[in-house]
């Protein structure tokens, strides 16, 4: 038999701690995981962790020098068409983190694979878009993390 496991105080054997053989596509595993995001324009901070810069279109008067990240995902960025649809319009923000959600099930991978570097440290998704809760960055936070 395993070894036991603690759970909120108690012990319980292994085989009793459900664990999921798949985690769902777009659910992550109980891990603790720091992702944060910001806007591209703010200064890099050391804290920042990885930066992964998440929009499919290279920010407006952003020289790629200066931009201080470590790697630009298109692949995980809102489709053009989404993107175009969306517009940054607030009042379809709830369709649009629908939609996003939806896309992000053609990037399981790369959504795991953003999930194990995050496992191992900060994980900062910068983004271009002015409004701070209204992005794709917002949607691919809770992806990440499980909360949709």
């Amino acid at each position: 038999m395993k070894k036991p496991a603690t759970t909120h105080g108690f012990t319980v054997p292994m085989t009793a701690v459900k664990r999921p053989s798949l985690p769902s596509v777009l659910m992550s595993e109980t891990y603790i995981m720091d992702i944060r995001i910001k806007r591209i324009y703010e200064e890099a901070a050391k804290d920042d962790g990885y930066r992964i810069l998440v929009d499919r279109v290279w920010p407006r008067g952003m020289a790629k020098e200066h931009a201080n990240v470590d790697e630009w995902d298109k692949d995980i960025a809102p489709s053009t068409e989404l993107r175009k649809w969306f517009g940054h319009e607030t009042k379809k923000f709830p369709e649009f983190r629908k939609r996003y959600t939806h896309e992000l099930l053609d990037v399981a991978e790369e959504l795991g694979r953003i999930r194990d570097l995050a496992r191992k440290q900060r994980i900062t998704l910068v983004y271009g878009a002015k409004d701070e809760q209204h992005n794709q960055a917002v949607v691919l936070r809770e992806v990440l993390l499980g909360k949709t």
